[in-house]
């Protein structure tokens, strides 16, 4: 019993030291609050940016209040009725089975509170489904563990990309967090490509998801929508103040849902007109000709770019994969002379594997003739994007 016992105290010493191990590593980072993103200590809801935001901040207080005074009111009668008719001063309960009055007010005070509660939160539920008459509209369709965005009306009408946590966060992460005393602001929000909004213009956002359920959710701008699979639903904002607001995916989507950041670039309407227009010369400039035929030094090249933005982060840069993700070093579908399981498998995606049929034809070529002829995968295999173009028909 001894032995168990100092084994017992032992193991509640090495739990406390780790708590206490956490909690000061945690504190020896130099922690800053991210302007639009979370603060250090915060316990209110972030500063809003949005009407929609500034009624759910004013709804949550007025709540609390209301709540607040009913629970005072209703403990304060209780815990006074309790100590003034108790028995050890001569009270003796009384004998009756019923009174309207009581029962009459304690029916009409509820409805007239929750008539009183309900009405302002309902016109805000109104607004927030009301998304007509929107200026743009951006589909956002979330995947693991990223988000694809596409301009499907308005300026900036057909731009599309994909936006992922930034590698060197992923890096960061892995390495075990910031170094000790390295400032902390936006770690694990960084993302490579930032949604680009203009300020003052009403924004609807289509939602869906090409595997699990995901949640796009930017707390300054008061939204919170699901995106799931086989489904649209929308939601809006307008904000009225330029900067970078930031968010995540608000469901648990898979063992990566912590690297699935959200970050909204909102522009004044002269940048962003600007940001349109760089955007359509470099979708311009990346516009190949599908029916180009390549050779296989120029394609790979290209090929490892696309793997090092898309598919390192899960695949790693070994090819090695990890945990539930297979290998691609050694895959035999990389290894197939016949192409069309590995080209399928990128556009239509499978399992924890996510379409990427956003890419160009091109880049998806790339990409595979890449992971062909790279680690232990010398094929000397050669995919050209006209059998790309060919498997989306």
């Amino acid at each position: 019993m001894t032995r168990i016992h100092k084994e017992a105290k032992g193991t509640k010493a090495s739990f406390l030291g780790g708590v206490l191990l956490t909690l000061s590593s945690g504190l020896a980072h130099a922690l800053q609050d991210l302007p639009g993103g979370p603060a250090v200590n915060q316990l209110n809801l972030h500063p809003a940016v949005t009407k929609i935001a500034e009624s759910q901040a004013w709804l949550h207080w007025f709540m609390l209040i209301i709540c607040a005074i009913i629970f005072v009111m209703v403990f304060s009668v209780m815990f006074y009725s309790i100590w003034k008719h108790r028995k050890s001063v001569g009270h003796k309960a009384a004998d009756f089975h019923e009174s309207v009055v009581v029962e009459v007010i304690w029916t009409a005070v509820p409805f007239l509170i929750v008539i009183g509660m309900a009405w302002p939160a309902t016109k805000v539920i109104i607004a927030m489904k009301d998304t007509t008459n929107a200026d743009l509209t951006i589909k956002v369709t979330g995947m693991q563990w990223r988000w694809g965005y596409d301009y499907l009306r308005g300026e900036g009408e057909g731009i599309g990309f994909i936006s992922a946590l930034d590698r060197s966060q992923r890096e960061l992460s892995d390495e075990g967090g910031p170094k000790s005393g390295e400032p902390v602001v936006d770690y694990l929000l960084k993302v490579d490509k930032p949604l680009v909004v203009p300020v003052g213009r009403k924004v609807r956002i289509i939602t869906t998801a090409n595997d699990v359920i995901h949640s796009w959710a930017v707390p300054s701008f008061g939204v919170h929508q699901d995106a799931i699979p086989g489904f649209v639903r929308d939601t809006w904002f307008l904000a009225e103040k330029e900067g970078d607001y930031y968010g995540q995916c608000a469901k648990i989507c898979g063992k990566e849902h912590a690297y699935m950041p959200i970050h909204v670039k909102v522009l004044s309407t002269r940048d962003y007109t600007a940001w349109v227009d760089g955007e359509k010369k470099k979708m311009a400039a990346l516009a190949d000709d599908p029916s180009k035929v390549w050779v296989l030094a120029e394609l790979a090249k290209r090929g490892e770019k696309v793997y090092a933005a898309n598919c390192a982060a899960c695949h790693l840069p070994t090819g090695k994969g990890q945990a539930a993700i297979k290998p691609l070093d050694g895959s035999p579908i990389v290894l197939d002379a016949n192409h069309a399981m590995q080209i399928e498998l990128l556009l239509k995606g499978r399992n924890a594997m996510p379409s990427w049929k956003a890419l160009s034809d091109t880049d998806i070529a790339a990409v595979i003739t890449y992971t062909k002829n790279n680690w232990s995968n010398r094929t000397g295999q050669l995919v050209q994007p006209a059998e790309i173009t060919l498997a989306r028909k």
